[in-house]
């Protein structure tokens, strides 16, 4: 008799679970899916923008060419959002007014608007398009081109819709996520899926933390923002991973809680200055942590501490491995760069480390990176580097570090006007100025001191390496 009666109960119980759970307004907890975001997108939706940015450029290739972007020495199927296929063979010059077309999403009541630097880099004239379909001009606060942030502003005629901040730290993996913003100009195109990773790094700068996400993501939502599912801004979305420049799934947004600290700089500096530590570091593996008296990979593993630097002062050494930086457990190589670029300098930031298989801690006041500092060489509009269309900068530890540069002297190509004689000679971004007619050349100074000397018509001889294998180039300055 027992068992019948708690038979019956079980199946009263089931039968009560089954109701709840197919119940109007129940959905997310039959299937784990939420039943809409409408409510979501109906809030959040009016503070994402359009952007719109215009050059007049003259162009030697043919369709497809990005005025945005010469072409970057990264994987080919690795795309920005504006990156386009360039042909084989090139075209007749010609002069045309091109317009790049990304996202933004709205800080502020007064018109605060937080894109990509990528989308708004080397433009002339930048506007910005409401959901209203009111149209404005906007001016540029400040760019961050090593995070990818640039924040804008427009002058409204009455207060904005706007985002709130949220924390990125407390994403979780398999968090639900919406992306609002305009793929290939259809305007406020939502999309949503999860948070598939966290801390990724995709070869692309010094400070990648990247928030990975399956939401679809295509070229257009650059600079737009990812929602977790308060409405809360999480994310501004910025690359993708694809072998055709379309979604597969692979979509990397920057955090939040880093847009978040470069913004504050941008707004009240106009520029961004980050904190320093001193140190190369490198990734650990399997191997590394069983030498190294880990119990599994994790850490920042020191190869090289600067003298006289912040870490060096305070008594870090080649062969530490960094696990927690200000109390955050640096489960991977990539997250510390970010964390400490965003620290405050001065600050007494405690470093957990292991030393021969023993936990220690050590205190080291930050530093400032001196980055911000250094010149890039393009003096003026009629100096030299500029008639060649080559930009070059000091190599720092930092920029070292991420592009695995190790005891090399020289400059490094940060940009070459993809129509220029640079580009012609072939010399490409990311590539290393060893000598300028047959002379060495280390600095940025250095590098104005010998194109000073260069006569308006003379070709000028480059040793550069790429990749460790040096060759020469002539460029033609004509």
């Amino acid at each position: 008799m027992t068992f019948h009666l708690k038979k019956t109960a079980f199946y009263l119980q089931l039968l009560a679970l089954t109701i709840f759970m197919t119940s109007p307004g129940h959905v997310i907890a039959a299937n784990g899916v939420p039943e809409s975001f409408a409510d979501l997108v109906s809030d959040m939706g009016p503070t994402v923008v359009n952007v719109y940015s215009t050059k007049v450029l003259t162009s030697s290739r043919g369709r497809g060419f990005n005025p945005f972007h010469e072409e970057q020495e990264i994987p080919e199927f690795f795309k920005k959002f504006f990156d386009m296929p360039t042909p084989d063979q090139p075209q007749p010059k010609r002069e045309q007014k091109a317009q790049s077309l990304g996202s933004g999403v709205i800080i502020s009541a007064d018109g605060y608007i937080v894109t990509n630097n990528h989308v708004i880099e080397n433009a002339e004239e930048i506007k910005i398009r409401l959901t209203n379909h009111e149209e404005y001009d906007a001016e540029v606060i400040g760019r961050d081109p090593k995070t990818d942030v640039g924040l804008i502003k427009i002058k409204p005629k009455k207060d904005l819709p706007h985002i709130t901040f949220g924390d990125s730290d407390t994403l979780r993996v398999g968090d639900w996520v919406v992306a609002i913003g305009n793929p290939f100009g259809f305007e406020n195109t939502v999309t949503a899926g999860i948070v598939s990773g966290k801390g990724r790094s995709i070869g692309g700068g010094p400070y990648e933390n990247f928030i990975q996400t399956d939401a679809s993501i295509n070229m257009g939502n650059s600079g737009g923002p990812l929602f977790n599912l308060k409405g809360m801004l999480v994310g501004i979305n910025t690359a993708i991973f694809s072998r055709g420049g379309g979604n597969i799934g692979l979509g990397f947004a920057i955090p939040v809680n880093m847009v978040k600290n470069v913004v504050d700089q941008l707004k009240e500096h106009g520029k961004v200055t980050r904190g320093w530590l001193g140190v190369m570091i490198q990734h650990v593996t399997a191997d590394l942590a069983e030498k190294f008296g880990l119990d599994r990979p994790i850490g920042a593993l020191v190869g090289e501490v600067m003298k006289d630097s912040p870490a060096d002062k305070a008594g870090v050494k080649q062969g530490d491995v960094i696990t927690k930086f200000m109390g955050k457990e640096i489960n991977q190589m990539s997250l510390l760069p970010s964390l400490v670029a965003q620290t405050d300098v001065g600050t007494e930031a405690e470093l957990t480390i292991i030393r021969k298989g023993k936990e220690k801690k050590l205190t080291v006041k930050i530093g400032k990176l001196q980055e911000d500092d250094v010149d890039l060489a393009s003096a003026g509009d009629e100096s030299i580097s500029n008639k060649l269309g080559l930009t070059v900068q000091e190599v720092t530890p930092e920029i070292a570090q991420s592009l695995g540069i190790k005891d090399e002297k020289g400059l490094l190509v940060s940009n070459v006007d993809p129509d220029s004689p640079a580009a012609r000679s072939g010399i490409k971004r990311g590539e290393m100025i060893l000598e300028i007619n047959q002379e060495p050349v280390e600095t940025v100074k250095e590098f104005k001191a010998i194109m000073e000397k260069v006569k308006s018509k003379d070709s000028i001889l480059f040793l550069t390496k790429k990749d460790d294998h040096t060759r020469y180039v002539v460029i033609k300055n004509n």
